[in-house]
């Protein structure tokens, strides 16, 4: 009998669960189930990467899943309960972590959709009125601190759907809305080209998101919950 008792309580120990771990970072294994591993998420999926993004951008769509301008039922079911302070707590989290990025995805289009791309996202196009990616974005497409997300690593069909849904109404954002405004500009074969270069750069070893707006430049259309100064309504497309 000892030696069975001894046996049971082996085997009920080995059979235990594991202590629970109250952190953030544990409660957020929710998030990484569909956003990967540490928000790192892949290259070839559809679900955006969340990690090493800007705090104020990442808070400022959680707050937008929670309260109806995204439309998403999964994302809206998780953060629908959840405080405005406790949002900020995800979004510093995941913008806190310092992750590699996988290599960008092959380009599945022509070399002269390739260029379109191109010179959208570095130039734009002043007679459809949509500014060039990078005037927002930055140069290097890595996002500014603290509202302004980077555009590089994130999957093509991702980025080919948030535009055509901003093109559609499907997404919006706290107003004005100034992606709602640049992608109702873009034809269909426009937001292809952009998602298809974009998704065909790599991101440089170390990059991240400028710390701050510089100085003395505005964006090219007002944007709600940024905090720049846009140029007048006629320079607009300039």
């Amino acid at each position: 009998m000892c030696v069975l008792g001894a046996c049971l309580s082996v085997s009920f120990g080995a059979s235990a669960a594991p202590a629970f771990e109250d952190t953030l970072a544990q409660r957020l294994q929710a998030c990484t189930g569909c956003h990967g591993e540490q928000g790192r998420a892949s290259p070839g999926g559809y679900m955006p990467r969340l990690a090493g993004k800007p705090a104020g951008y990442l808070f400022h769509q959680l707050l937008n899943f929670r309260d109806g301008r995204r439309g998403y039922g999964p994302m809206t079911s998780l953060v629908d309960p959840l405080s405005d302070d406790y949002l900020q707590e995800i979004a510093a989290h995941f913008a806190s972590l310092d992750l590699t990025y996988p290599p960008p995805q092959p380009a599945t289009a022509s070399a002269a959709t390739l260029e379109r791309g191109e010179r959208l996202v570095r130039q734009g196009d002043p007679a459809a009125q949509v500014p060039a990616c990078s005037r927002c974005h930055g140069d290097a497409m890595m996002g500014v601190a603290p509202a302004i997300p980077g555009l590089l690593g994130l999957p093509r069909d991702y980025v080919n759907a948030q535009l055509g849904a901003w093109r559609t109404g499907k997404r919006r954002a706290q107003a004005p809305d100034c992606m709602a405004h640049v992608a109702k500009q873009l034809s269909l074969s426009d937001i292809h080209a952009v998602s298809q270069w974009l998704a065909m750069q790599p991101v440089p070893p170390g990059a991240k998101p400028l710390a701050a707006w510089p100085a003395g430049q505005r964006l090219p259309v007002a944007c709600g919950g940024v905090g720049v100064d846009a140029v007048e309504a006629s320079g607009a497309s300039r």
